[in-house]
């Protein structure tokens, strides 16, 4: 799962680095993700993982690093699959 999430980031997070030097608990804001794209990640976590961020999750703090995202995406893939 991170390492999709990684890619998503390189492809869509226009960093100042490259996502292979950036540590699971660091800002990603504060190595250049922009507000645009991080609707651009989440777009492509969502499609990646088949998933939809609820209201609760489109905020700063779920985009905030690697390690915010994956715990997102992995609460609601258990939810999915908590459901089927």
């Amino acid at each position: 799962m991170q390492q999709t999430i990684r890619d998503i980031l390189t492809k869509h997070g226009g960093l100042a680095m490259p996502v292979d030097q950036i540590a699971d608990t660091a800002d990603l804001y504060a190595a250049g993700l922009s507000s645009f794209a991080s609707v651009q990640v989440m777009l492509a976590v969502e499609e990646a993982f088949d998933v939809e961020f609820p209201d609760n999750l489109l905020n700063r703090k779920s985009f905030q690093n690697i390690a915010a995202i994956t715990d997102a995406v992995g609460s609601l893939v258990g939810d999915r699959e908590a459901v089927a």
